[in-house]
């Protein structure tokens, strides 16, 4: 049975997922020495539940007016026009086309939905237990870098965006020189992303501005 676990960290509200993969196969990672984290996946609950309801109507439907027919009863009026319908029109006709289209689209969708992970929000931490995979959100990332960031002597501001592969930060200076502050912030950043413990770490894009204000 799977697990969520949840915690508040001291740096800012971060969150870790730890759910339980006994279906994985044991890869290892060769950058840590553990098992290769993969990304989260989501459920994808809400498309899953909406295409077995609509499939589910369309074939109750048409099961139950196939056992109509077979019981002796007529067939259903829209049974009879959708196949007079499907036998009469041409295949260059826009009403087959526009449905021949619009199932294409679907069909896409539910394959990008099956082939993407999804739940982007979380990234993949190391995590000691085989059975465990552990993540933490990325506004989580960026509070804890962000207060990082600030603590740093000479530092008025600090914006921090995070991605998959990089976590970008550009930080405004006051009273110091910008690039005294660029060596020991980039020092302090690179230290807080390594106690971090990711399981692909990202790299750290680091801009210093000078603020011309006291």
């Amino acid at each position: 049975m799977s697990g969520t676990e949840r915690e508040e960290t001291a740096g800012g509200p971060a969150v870790l997922e730890k759910h339980p993969r006994p279906e994985d196969p044991p890869e290892r990672d060769p950058g840590t020495g553990g098992r290769r984290a993969h990304r989260f996946r989501s459920a994808r609950r809400v498309p899953a539940a909406l295409t077995a309801l609509v499939l589910l109507a369309i074939c109750g439907a048409l099961l139950y007016d196939v056992v109509a027919v077979r019981s002796g009863r007529p067939a259903a009026e829209w049974r009879v026009r959708l196949a007079d319908e499907l036998a009469t029109r041409p295949v260059d006709d826009p009403v087959i086309l526009t449905g021949a289209a619009v199932a294409v689209l679907l069909g896409l969708w539910l394959l990008l939905l099956a082939l993407t992970p999804g739940l982007r929000g979380l990234l993949p931490l190391r995590g000691k237990d085989p059975d465990l995979r552990v993540g933490i959100e990325r506004s989580a990332v960026a509070h804890v870098v962000r207060d990082r960031a600030v603590r740093v002597a000479g530092v008025r501001s600090a914006r921090v965006s995070v991605g998959r592969r990089r976590v970008r930060v550009t930080a405004e200076t006051h009273f110091r020189d910008p690039e005294e502050v660029r060596a020991e912030l980039r020092s302090a950043l690179e230290e807080s992303l390594d106690e971090i413990a990711f399981a692909r770490p990202p790299a750290l894009a680091l801009r210093v501005r000078g603020s011309s204000g006291g």
